[in-house]
């Protein structure tokens, strides 16, 4: 039961405070106001809502799916800072716009299936896997619902969403990552890049080590550790990067590297003197965020005209024209306004703008590598498919698994939880099938195997023998004529 408690001040002016108890039988104080009816009014509001939030109470089941995600579900569920970091996104995108006004109890199976209906509409066009990720979110929030009693029964059971087509992996061959390798900028990124390729580490796990979890001697790797990149304005305390005292799978694992990798490592470490706390890989002091542009603009002849503006001028692509009263926002134009700048800048025309730098404690940032290593290598090595530096991950355990390693020694080596995972790196090298259109080629016809090589001259004498049965064939299908038999 709320009261309210009179004051008098030096003055002598009288002031009402609201009290309360909460769910524990603190008490508590819900304001202070000049007239005693407010003072009630206030206690018993904080009250009312202290018990809306006990168990049984119908009145839990009517606050909004947005009030109850922003103020009970959101904050207090536990995950990772970078899972944290996507479900943010993706409630503020595709889950509080359309259910965030409906009351928890009254949203049903119907309800989320219109819902995923309205994702895959024209006004948000969202992919099955973005929609499946955004189903598994409004499964939490009313699991938690459901087990807290807000709601009787979870509106999310039986409700599928889109399927999800798995596609086939391209792997990196090792002629492939030869040609990768040789195209990346200075040594300590190539060691960086071969360390990936014979460990497997995650991207988060490499760019965190540091000499001490490498013992030289023996050649075992202890991964313990694993760092977690933040892109988003809203960073806990500010910290663009987490290191967690944990890998992925929330388990310490140890494997041994190969003896030239470590030799090489062991000089990295001697050459620029990182001590046994330091990190390994540490990104480049002049770290900055330039936006890239090709180094010769295309003609802007040959890229067409603008759509009209609102005075119904159109204007060619690739010119500042289209870029300014044109309001285009092409990647052509963009360049040459980015040009047109930097050309100004150079000749002390315009202020040169400070270029911005990328926070880092030293760890590199996953977008950074990317930008201004990754794609750089991959276009001079011309693979013809896109590959993405987890994908170094990938090749691990596939030439791990094609050269006879053991299905096992593979899941422990990579930190999975299940060894289902492992199973599908069987067989995803491009010439993991061959074994099986040999086997076909010998049971239709007889033949070699299709990958045996075969030299000019055996190939000669082999359509020479062939004719030659021909011949022998013709010569008996004659003979049986002139006899009269039947073949």
């Amino acid at each position: 039961m709320a009261w309210v408690e009179e004051r008098v001040g030096r003055s002598g002016k009288i002031t009402y405070t609201a009290r309360y108890r909460d769910k524990r039988n603190r008490r508590r104080v819900a304001g202070t106001f000049s007239s005693y009816r407010a003072a009630e009014r206030a206690g018993n509001a904080a009250e009312n809502s202290t018990a809306a939030a006990q168990v049984g109470d119908p009145r839990r089941g009517r606050q909004t799916l947005e009030a109850y995600v922003e103020t009970q579900w959101f904050p207090n569920h536990v995950i990772e800072a970078s899972t944290r970091e996507t479900y943010r996104n993706r409630l503020d995108l595709y889950v509080i716009p359309e259910l965030g006004t409906m009351r928890m109890q009254e949203i049903l199976s119907s309800d989320l299936r219109a819902w995923i209906t309205t994702l895959q509409g024209q006004d948000y066009g969202a992919s099955p896997a973005t929609i499946a990720k955004c189903k598994v979110i409004v499964d939490a929030i009313f699991t938690t619902a459901f087990n807290d009693q807000i709601v009787p029964v979870h509106p999310g059971r039986g409700v599928k969403t889109p399927p999800v087509p798995t596609r086939p992996r391209r792997i990196l061959t090792p002629e492939m990552y030869d040609r990768v390798h040789l195209a990346l900028p200075g040594e300590t990124m190539r060691l960086l890049v071969e360390t990936d390729i014979e460990s497997g580490l995650r991207w988060g796990e490499l760019t965190e080590l540091r000499p001490k979890d490498l013992d030289l001697q023996t050649r075992m790797l202890v991964v313990s550790r694993a760092v977690t990149e933040l892109t988003s304005k809203d960073r806990p305390d500010g910290q663009r990067f987490i290191v967690k005292a944990y890998p992925k799978d929330q388990e310490y694992r140890s494997f041994k590297l190969s003896q030239h990798l470590v030799d090489k490592i062991a000089l990295h470490i001697e050459a620029r003197g990182v001590g046994a706390d330091d990190l390994l890989f540490e990104a480049p002091e002049a770290t900055t965020a330039r936006r890239s542009r090709p180094e010769v603009l295309p003609d802007p002849e040959t890229l067409g005209r603008t759509e009209p503006n609102a005075q119904g001028r159109t204007f060619l692509h690739g010119t500042t024209s289209a870029y300014g009263p044109g309001k285009c926002r092409c990647q052509y134009c963009k360049d040459a306004v980015a040009a047109y700048r930097a050309q100004r800048r150079a000749g002390g025309k315009d202020a040169p703008r400070k270029p911005r730098a990328v926070a880092t404690d030293g760890h590199i940032g996953r977008g950074w590598f990317r930008t201004n290593i990754w794609m750089k290598a991959l276009a001079k090595a011309e693979l013809g498919f896109h590959v993405t530096p987890h994908g170094l991950r990938h090749a691990h355990a596939s030439w791990l698994l094609a050269g006879g390693a053991d299905l096992q020694v593979v899941k422990e080596r990579l930190g999975h939880a299940s060894i289902s995972t492992t199973e599908r790196y069987l067989h995803t090298l491009p010439n993991a099938d061959e074994t099986a259109l040999d086997a076909l080629a010998v049971m239709r016809h007889g033949a070699r195997p299709v990958t045996e090589p075969q030299t000019s001259q055996e190939r000669e004498a082999e359509l020479a023998e062939l004719e030659q049965l021909r011949a022998t064939v013709a010569k008996v299908r004659q003979l049986h004529e002139t006899l009269g038999l039947a073949i």
